[in-house]
């Protein structure tokens, strides 16, 4: 199905394709030829149309950029080893989406016709795929109020965009984490869960701090007694220890991330228990004390499986062992990617193929 052509399109005249350096894709610096723009007004969606991508005349006065109306997503486009075009689990993304914006008072997108958008926009901009190992497509759909008004309110008028950029690892080597125990990221009953831009311009100055200790990010603590870990920076975490695969239980202060899913689905066919549960900043120290933590990693659309080489507690570096091909985490990065890229069946249905 070629949706490009029930959509309205205004390719651009000269492709940047030609200044782009493939093998160097440094996360977010690059940004494919073209964007994907829906309105809001009068209570429902436009048709999208896909243009070049550049500025946008936007109101000072709109309201996202007063109060905050603004959430998004971060997901990937793969080529399988058969030249497919795969775009992986749109459908959950679309409801963890939903979710944000019913949160923030925001209108929902129906999940066929966000899936619909993602299709067109990489199926016009397929050139931009990369196919260097590790690499992706990586689609950033995003929501935002753009009723001009200065008015304490819930906006009346919405854009949703999508943008498309080709990306490597956004980890390069494995990450040193900071525990955080001063600062918090999100609170339960708060927006904690919501894919929203305020949670992580709060969360700038505290991994500001940490990077000038020379850390890569901080690891959550929980809001109310910093006692139990929550998540790390722009990634869950989950740890082995004793054999099992440990990570926090979700709560509304803890995002629902895709990858985390699909690891948690993974694991028992991979041999390892899962324990979803609050787990306390004293349990990880004292398994790093008795020498049973044998793993820790981040999981995200953006990182996808990325290691940790330290954890700071309480002024104190807690060091791991590097990740070899044995590793859980190692395991479950390949049958990920092998899933993604078609090389292994894909039994639960979470590639959506962009039919040409």
């Amino acid at each position: 199905m070629i949706l490009t052509e029930t959509i309205a399109v205004e390719r651009v005249k000269q492709s940047r394709l030609a200044e782009t350096d493939f093998n160097n894709l440094e996360f977010g610096k690059y940004i494919s030829d073209h964007m994907l723009v829906v309105e809001y007004d009068n209570g429902k969606w436009s048709e999208p149309t896909i243009k070049p991508f550049g500025d946008m005349l936007l109101s000072p006065a709109m309201l996202s950029l007063h109060y905050g109306q603004s959430v998004f997503e971060g997901m990937k486009a793969f080529k399988n080893k058969n030249g497919d075009i795969c775009i992986y689990r749109p459908d959950k993304h679309a409801k963890r989406l939903n979710k944000s914006l019913a949160r923030m008072c925001m209108p929902e997108i129906p999940t066929e016709f966000f899936i619909q958008c993602l299709h067109a926009i990489v199926e016009l901009d397929q050139a931009w795929i990369p196919t260097n190992e590790g690499a992706s497509l990586y689609l950033r759909p995003f929501v935002f109020a753009s009723e001009p008004k200065i008015g304490v309110k819930i906006a009346d008028q919405y854009k949703f965009i999508i943008l498309t950029s080709p990306c490597a690892a956004y980890f390069s080597k494995p990450t040193r984490l900071k525990v955080e125990d001063t600062f918090v990221r999100a609170a339960e009953g708060g927006t904690g869960f919501a894919k929203c831009a305020g949670n992580y311009g709060g969360a700038f100055y505290p991994t500001q701090l940490a990077r000038q200790q020379g850390f890569d990010q901080v690891l959550w603590t929980d809001a109310k007694e910093h006692k139990y870990i929550d998540e790390a920076g722009v990634m869950n975490v989950m740890f082995v220890i004793s054999g099992k695969l440990i990570t926090p239980k979700l709560t509304t202060a803890l995002l629902d991330g895709v990858t985390r899913d699909s690891i948690l689905t993974l694991a028992p066919g991979l041999g390892i228990e899962v324990e979803e549960r609050k787990i306390s900043v004293a349990e990880i120290e004292e398994a790093f004390k008795q020498g049973t933590i044998t793993e820790a990693f981040g999981a995200g659309t953006a990182a996808v499986v990325s290691p940790i080489a330290t954890i700071n507690i309480h002024g104190t570096d807690y060091n791991l062992p590097a990740a070899g091909a044995t590793s859980f985490q190692q395991k479950v990065k390949t049958k990920l990617n092998n899933i993604r890229l078609g090389v292994e069946p894909d039994v639960h249905g979470w590639n959506y193929i962009v039919r040409l």
